[in-house]
């Protein structure tokens, strides 16, 4: 099955996502997440794919959420269901029974440095670059990916990471244990594919099982924690902040936050 924002391929028992709208940075436009859920749910019925592998296609693996897309207008009940649908794409990753890796190359931000979280394992290439700007937006950390970043780094380093929205580096990612890798660029797909293979030779019945039972384990609170965030986003989307959030940053200036 093809895609309009994504490319699949697969040899033997190895698949790359590949985000592919690099003009963009590979923005997260609707269109694009629903396809990145759509082909992480078929995964459920993969019977020979063992691994898969996300990774961008160009420069950056993604720049995050597309802002400059514009909706349709839609009542508060249809905008808060469609607000969930980032956080149901990260759940469909996470839901993916195969060993799961992010190639990471050049920027990572936002959504696009959620879904490596909700990958098994990050390798990042030499000049990769990972931040949430999100709170420089006035808005809060969402997509159920708050507790993904506080396991992989710990609580003060996500607090850090998440409230100044700075970006790090990937030497620093790496000492963190935010990164499981870090190679030269041009040795990134050889590295994830080396990675891959490595998985994808083990009993994926074991395999699958055991990555289930940890996912259960380190989780578990995740479903009471986290229903809530898309609420939060909603209604940080109408304060005085959020609106001078967005202006200065089209207007390229330093924002002026007053708390209201």
């Amino acid at each position: 099955m093809s895609y309009q924002y994504v490319v699949v391929e697969k040899q033997e028992h190895i698949a790359r996502v590949i985000l592919n709208r690099p003009d963009a940075m590979n923005a997260l436009n609707v269109e694009i997440m629903a396809e990145i859920e759509q082909i992480s749910n078929s995964f459920l019925s993969d019977e020979k794919t063992r691994v898969v592998i996300f990774e961008g296609a160009g420069k950056h693996f993604s720049a995050g959420a597309d802002l400059k897309q514009k909706g349709e207008p839609q009542s508060l009940l249809m905008r808060r269901r469609s607000a969930g649908l980032g956080a149901r794409m990260i759940k469909a990753i996470l839901n993916i029974n195969q060993v799961t890796i992010a190639a990471i190359q050049g920027s990572a931000l936002g959504g696009g440095a959620c879904i490596p979280t909700a990958c098994d394992f990050r390798i990042g290439s030499d000049d990769c670059a990972v931040g949430y700007p999100e709170v420089n937006l006035g808005i809060n950390l969402m997509w159920r990916s708050l507790p993904l970043c506080v396991r992989l780094i710990g609580p003060a380093r996500a607090k850090k990471m998440i409230m100044l929205g700075s970006r790090e580096s990937g030497a620093t990612l790496l000492e963190w244990g935010f990164l499981d890798e870090l190679v030269p660029r041009q040795d990134l797909s050889e590295a994830s594919l080396s990675m891959a293979q490595a998985y994808a030779q083990q009993p994926p019945i074991a395999v699958q099982m055991i990555k289930q039972s940890i996912n259960a384990v380190s989780n578990a609170l995740d479903d009471a924690l986290m229903h809530m965030d898309t609420d939060q986003n909603l209604l940080s989307q109408y304060s005085d902040d959020r609106r001078e959030a967005m202006q200065a940053y089209f207007e390229k200036r330093q924002p002026v936050f007053t708390g209201e």
